[in-house]
């Protein structure tokens, strides 16, 4: 059966149902309600007279409302919103943060995959019609594509363990496929958003399940923004590869190196970072759909775990599996630890990573000054021509809102009780932001910093032939204290360690050459083997 699109007709803005009586008399509150009630009647009753018309706007110009009930009474929605009465009561039951669900348009369109999924599985099961399936299925793959993500207002710290977000998604996609197949929205007895949308559901299978897709979603860009991180860092390494310089151990001389090692280890950490990333994918891949409220299936046809499962990884790609123990899956929020802890570990390394450029770079008279970085704006409201490392900064300050987000993960995981964690709203809302963050923090130090660095090639060289600390390679002919009798002179004297250890004969010229050359020193290890 074919059903004609009805066009989207999305609301331009997201507003309540409130009403703001204060400064009203009662008879102008009185009024108010009547024309409140009479736009709500004519929506629902389809008239289009005059009279209609007239009382489909309040007298302070609100918009057309229509009236939906739920178990604790009834309530007005605006006529235009796809969303219900239990959206709506959320939204006024969680004015808190200000952050609508909306700005997480991956847990949208993952809980799009899910109930489009569910769709499939009742309907092969026998739990809901092919009309109903047909007209669901449709308004699901509009809402993956991104057409509904301003339907969903509710704040992103609600109580609930999500529930406010499950409805949201129900009762968007129930109005969207009422309006596909020629109904009105509200008109729940064709398609009903607990009762077709969300049957053999709960909000506690459904909810962890999208936001483990959801995670998937935003894992990906941030792999991409590591590995091509990464490989900058990999291009500035082959670049300066025989560029020798002075390493350094807590911030005091060490042996030499070159730029290119030093750039190098940085794409190494990188890539072994995205490849645990990458690793967190299988694990978010398994859903406890079909376990309904507290694991045990209740209210679910017996199969339908099993034919939920291969229906996700047909619309998702995804290897979708189902979980072993299913009362413990519907409780447990390891996975998401373990994703936290992961993206912690990058943050770390890009923060140790800054952390080193600043240094390096630091200058431009008085500092290391071994790397110069691209000049991104002027660096202060005072002094002149003073250039500050402000993406580096800036990516620091990105580290630490993860290092913020690893805590709350933390803490909302630990504070689940019994066969439930309530707390996976603010946890899924601080590891998309977070996600969000790292990404494109990565993308603009390898855009507007790594790409654009240059290794002071003659300060480096010279530094590492003039350190005391090479008499390191003397060890095996002086022995240490001998070698370290060497340093303390070139040292106290101003002189280099060869112009030492020549003075004091015990090695020949033409063996010195080779042992204080800097560029030897850096591939000791290849020597040797």
């Amino acid at each position: 059966m074919t059903y004609e699109i009805a066009p989207s007709r999305i609301a331009t803005s997201i507003t309540t149902a409130r009403i703001d009586a204060e400064g009203l008399d009662a008879s102008a509150e009185l009024r108010e309600e009547s024309a409140i009630e009479a736009s709500a009647d004519a929506a629902a009753e389809g008239e289009t007279s005059g009279a209609a018309a007239a009382a489909s706007h309040t007298m302070g110009g609100m918009k057309a409302m229509r009236r939906e009930s739920d178990s604790l009474g009834s309530k007005l929605v605006p006529a235009e919103a796809y969303w219900g009465v239990h959206t709506q009561r959320a939204i006024e039951n969680f004015p808190v943060s200000g952050v609508p669900v909306s700005s997480h348009p991956e847990l949208i369109h993952a809980y799009a995959l899910i109930k489009q999924a569910c769709a499939r599985a009742n309907a092969e099961l026998g739990g809901i019609s092919d009309e109903q399936l047909a007209l669901i299925d449709q308004a699901c793959s509009e809402l993956f594509a991104g057409a509904f993500d301003d339907q969903f207002p509710v704040d992103v710290l609600q109580g609930g363990a999500g529930t406010s977000t499950n409805m949201n998604v129900n009762e968007v996609i129930a109005n969207r496929a009422l309006e596909i197949g020629g109904y009105k929205r509200g008109q729940y007895d064709v398609i009903n958003p607990n009762d077709t949308v969300n049957k053999s559901q709960s909000t506690n299978d459904t909810y962890p399940a999208a936001c483990r897709l959801a995670l998937v979603f935003a894992l990906r860009p941030v792999i991409r923004a590591a590995r091509a991180l990464a490989m900058s860092f990999r291009t500035l390494a082959r670049r300066s590869k025989d560029m020798v310089k002075l390493g350094r151990t807590q911030l005091q001389d060490a042996v030499p190196m070159t730029f290119g090692q030093e750039f190098g280890a940085y794409a190494s950490v990188l890539e072994d970072d995205a490849a645990k990333l990458t690793a967190q994918i299988d694990a978010l891949c398994v859903v406890n759909l079909g376990g309904t409220a507290i694991g045990t299936g209740i209210c679910a046809d017996a199969r339908f775990r099993t034919v939920v499962a291969h229906k996700l990884s047909y619309v998702s790609g995804l290897s979708i599996r189902t979980a072993d123990d299913p009362i413990a899956a519907t409780s447990d929020m390891a996975d998401f630890v373990d994703v936290s802890s992961q993206l912690k570990r990058l943050a770390v390394h890009l923060g140790k990573t800054c952390n080193d450029i600043r240094l390096l770079a630091s200058g431009p008279q008085s500092g290391l000054q071994e790397i110069h970085i691209p000049a991104r704006q002027a660096g202060s409201s005072i002094m002149p021509g003073k250039v500050n490392p402000v993406i580096a900064e800036c990516v620091n300050q990105a580290v630490f809102t993860i290092f913020g987000m690893d805590a709350t993960v933390t803490a909302a995981a630990e504070a689940g009780q019994l066969q439930l964690n309530a707390f996976e709203p603010v946890t899924v809302h601080v590891l998309l932001t977070g996600m969000g963050v790292l990404a494109k923090a990565m993308d603009t130090l390898r855009v507007n910093l790594v790409d654009g660095i240059e290794p002071n090639e003659e300060l480096g060289r010279y530094r590492a032939e003039h350190s005391a600390s090479i008499a390191t390679s003397l060890n095996g002919y002086l022995g240490y204290a001998g070698a370290c009798h060497v340093a303390k002179r070139a040292l106290h004297e101003g002189r280099t360690v060869k112009e030492v250890a020549l003075e004091e004969g015990n090695i020949r010229a033409e063996v010195l050459d080779d042992l204080l050359d800097p560029a030897n020193l850096t591939h000791a290890a290849d020597a040797e083997e």
